[in-house]
């Protein structure tokens, strides 16, 4: 019995502290960009007590203004001439590309980088892992794999962020109706958070509150 209300307040406490702690982490790290301000323009100068969390308002703010700068004429100008600037720089440059290539193609919003979540084979016959649609392979490789081949990235457990990339034929792939996130969950929870029916998340209730405790929940 002690061991059923242990586990129960854990399950209570964990994603809030889990939460909590991200929370804390990022605000951490976005306060560490008021170090770019010189000492007298900082709030703890203005202020004279520090304030939690301006780092990350002031990140919004900058972030939010180069947006709306960039979307004029003027802004355009100022981003080509920027690009072109670190295009002349060695190194820099084949960072700065690739990553700027990456988020032009995941972030755009008329593009279709991990938009779609499917099923694919792998690591072998037989074995089946949900995957994200990045594309088709271009002019370059589809000579060698064909057009008609669909690029998909198959992240690993419980780090999505690595991965496999691989080209496989549009058979091959079984359509789900699964969204992003919810393949992500799956992903980091190695399987333990699988997607639901929204019917089903609707009327689901926690199993360390229902009668039978923790891991009784029955099957429906």
């Amino acid at each position: 019995m002690l061991k059923k209300y242990l586990i129960t307040g854990l399950l209570i406490w964990l994603p809030l502290a889990v939460t909590l702690w991200i929370i804390d982490f990022v605000v951490t790290a976005m306060d560490r960009t008021l170090l770019l301000l010189p000492e007298s323009w900082r709030p703890e100068a203005a202020l004279g007590v520090h304030l939690p969390g301006f780092g990350l308002v002031m990140s919004v703010l900058v972030i939010l203004a180069t947006g709306v700068l960039a979307a004029n004429l003027l802004g355009q100008r100022l981003v080509r001439w920027w690009e072109s600037l670190v295009a002349r720089i060695p190194i820099v440059n084949s960072i700065y590309s690739s990553v700027k290539q990456v988020s032009d193609t995941m972030l755009a919003q008329k593009g279709n980088a991990f938009r779609k979540v499917v099923l694919v084979e792998f690591p072998q016959r037989g074995q089946w892992t949900m995957a994200f649609v990045v594309g088709a392979p271009g002019e370059r490789l589809a000579p060698h794999v064909g057009s008609e081949k669909v690029i998909v990235y198959v992240p690993t457990a419980p780090n999505p962020t690595s991965g496999y990339v691989i080209m496989v034929d549009p058979g091959e792939l079984r359509d789900l109706d699964v969204s992003v996130d919810e393949a992500f969950k799956f992903h980091v929870s190695l399987g333990v958070v699988t997607p639901v029916d929204d019917s089903r998340r609707r009327s689901h209730k926690p199993a360390a509150l229902t009668s039978e405790g923790p891991g009784e929940a029955p099957v429906p």
